[in-house]
Parts: C-alpha cells; sequence; structure tokens
C-alpha cells in the first residue's frame, strides 16, 4: 500500500484570525497540483492548544507553528518529497 502522511491545520479562532483561510487554500491547490490528493489526509482540526503561535500545522504528528503564505510552499516540499 502506499505511504500516506496526514495533516492536521488547527481551525480555532486564534489561528483563522492569523491567516488559516489562506494557509488552507494554498495546501488544497498545492495538494491537487502535485495529484497528491489521494496520498495527503489532509483535515481541519479544532484548537491545538498553541493560539498565540499560529496558524498551526500538523503533519504526521509533528507541529509547524506560526505558519505563514511564505513559507508553506517549502515546508510541504519538504515534508512531502518522499511522496513526489
Amino acid at each position: 500500500m502506499a505511504q500516506r502522511i496526514e495533516m492536521h491545520i488547527c481551525l480555532g479562532s486564534s489561528c483563522f484570525s492569523r491567516g488559516n483561510k489562506d494557509v488552507v487554500n494554498f495546501i488544497r491547490k498545492y495538494l491537487r497540483k502535485n495529484h497528491l490528493d489521494d496520498r495527503v489526509i489532509f483535515k481541519g482540526a479544532r484548537c491545538m492548544g498553541l493560539c498565540s503561535n499560529g496558524p498551526n500545522l500538523t503533519i504526521n504528528g509533528v507541529t509547524i507553528e506560526g505558519l505563514s503564505i511564505s513559507q508553506i510552499e517549502n515546508i510541504l516540499e519538504k515534508e512531502l518529497s518522499r511522496l513526489l
């Protein structure tokens, strides 16, 4: 069976106010563009308790804090490279 990666993005109000909507949209487009929709499980999550450091993303249990559009592509390329 092909390897799958789980990603969860915090959908709490603090992360939302810090721009997680833009990050969510970018990740969705990235997964489609790279044909990873079936290999990456991407879901929203309840508050991760790291509100002052958001937006927050967890990839296979590892939390990345303070995401921004400017850095998300590099993070995805690094974390998902084994699937490409």
